[in-house]
């Protein structure tokens, strides 16, 4: 039996500027990810698969078309709303880590728990959790600077994860990492989705990096070009 669906666009358009400067970014995309599911995003310059992360993230809303998370249609919600889903349901990795430098690791994951509303022993005891859980137990109360950019990365994942999304959002992960240290996140986010069942949906220009999900879904000029299976299991 089939995961259910846990975003659902359909007929996505996003257009920016009006008459002569109007650029359609997305032209009417239908993409279903299920719970559980490990997407690659691939694509140019200018294909639409950023955009189309943006709106899966709730950082950008559609100009046509509807957008359903788990089963909620939150394709014209507010901007406080789209806030509040994000800050409850889903994890953001970014290619720049975006930590904070003079604020240890722990600090750093405890941040969006802030947002949240948790009290400081809980917030303290979640990132401790999901700071060992990245492979960074021992590493707490190191600052930025005195980690790799592979750590650096696995803080980021660590606060993805701390506030217990249903999606771990990547943009480009890898992007600031050598081959060894890319390697190393990527298995990593692997062992998230097969062991925890996190869902994962992550963009890369990176064939090789894509090679860990087990599905490739390719943008060309705001369209979805192709959406296959991979085989994830030949790269771990």
């Amino acid at each position: 039996m089939a995961a259910p669906a846990l975003i659902e666009l359909s007929g996505i358009c996003r257009t920016y500027g009006k008459g002569e400067a109007e650029v359609r970014a997305l032209d009417g995309v239908d993409l279903t990810i299920r719970k559980g599911e490990f997407v690659a995003i691939m694509g140019p310059s200018g294909s639409g698969k950023s955009t189309a992360m943006n709106i899966i993230g709730c950082l950008d809303r559609p100009t046509a078309g509807t957008y359903r998370f788990n089963g909620a249609d939150v394709s014209h919600l507010s901007r406080d709303q789209r806030a509040l889903l994000r800050r409850h349901y889903l994890g953001f990795v970014f290619q720049g880590f975006n930590l904070l430098a003079r604020t240890t690791a722990l600090e750093n994951v405890e941040l969006p728990l802030i947002y949240k509303g948790l009290p400081r022993a809980e917030r303290a005891r979640l990132a401790a959790e999901a700071l060992a859980k990245v492979g960074l137990q021992g590493r707490e109360h190191h600052d930025p600077s005195e980690l790799s950019g592979g750590q650096q990365q696995r803080v980021a994942i660590a606060r993805a994860l701390a506030g217990g999304p249903m999606v771990i959002l990547a943009d480009e992960p890898t992007g600031n990492l050598d081959t060894t240290r890319s390697r190393e996140i990527m298995g990593l986010l692997a062992g998230l989705n097969r062991d925890d069942g996190m869902t994962i949906v992550m963009v890369t220009h990176e064939e090789d990096m894509a090679a860990y999900a087990h599905r490739l879904v390719t943008f060309i000029d705001g369209r979805i070009e192709s959406d296959r299976e991979t085989a994830p299991e030949a790269t771990q």
